[in-house]
């Protein structure tokens, strides 16, 4: 069960989690961007969950993956009798679910540039993900530099110092820690796997992330684990 410290004046919005409770299916810490998100969020905002890793890349992984979800990707979320299988949507089911704890920007114009960017995350950056895949336990300077690679990065580096300097305040994206800063943490890995240059502010938001309990403690198990995997991250279950 995966714990963090929350104001006690929330413990009746944290009581919901437990009814149903809530299972979180996640392939290797080490490799998984797509489960490292919802992961990141979940534990982030304090709210309970029991974890499930199916190791990937194994004989029996597509059979594991199968016994929770038919799509044959992780992450999924078990609530209850329902079953989430994408990392966004299960991202907005626990935003809905806990509203109290503000997933997403309080703002409307954050929220609204929050959501876009995440969904811009989730559904792109093809060149990026298939030149530079998660590996938190590589150091690969100046590898995968394709130009699809490039012109992503070139694009992260226009949201992040847009969102920084209309909403962030030199904190997070939008000031305080939301969804679109958990999606963007599998980013931020990559740029220091791969010894991604970026400017001084950019570089100080991702030491942020890399900081953050939530992030730091989803690395430091991955870095502990044992099993590894050849392949690229647009062969992974997502």
């Amino acid at each position: 069960m995966q714990t963090t410290e929350l104001d006690p004046s929330l413990s009746h919005t944290l009581d919901r989690a437990r009814q149903p409770g809530l299972t979180l299916v996640i392939g290797n810490k080490n490799y998984s961007s797509w489960s490292m998100r919802p992961w990141v969020a979940l534990t982030a905002f304090g709210i309970p969950f029991n974890e499930v890793k199916v190791l990937l890349d194994k004989p029996d992984t597509a059979a594991r993956i199968a016994e929770y979800s038919g799509a044959g990707r992780v992450p999924v979320l078990i609530a209850g009798e329902m079953t989430i299988w994408d990392s966004l949507a299960i991202c907005e089911y626990i935003a809905e679910q806990f509203p109290d704890l503000h997933l997403w920007p309080s703002d409307v114009a954050a929220r609204a540039m929050a959501r876009s960017v995440t969904a811009e995350m989730h559904s792109g950056f093809t060149g990026l993900r298939s030149a530079m895949s998660m590996n938190l336990k590589a150091r690969l300077p100046g590898r995968g530099r394709t130009a699809d690679a490039q012109g992503d990065i070139g694009r992260i580096c226009e949201i992040w110092e847009e969102c920084l300097s209309r909403f962030g305040h030199h904190e997070y994206l939008f000031g305080a820690f939301s969804i679109a800063d958990a999606f963007y943490a599998p980013v931020v890995m990559r740029f220091k796997t791969y010894g991604v240059s970026l400017a001084p502010a950019l570089q100080a938001y991702c030491e942020r992330v890399e900081n953050h309990p939530a992030v730091a403690r989803w690395v430091r198990e991955g870095l502990a684990e044992t099993d590894t995997a050849d392949f690229h991250e647009a062969d992974l279950p997502d």
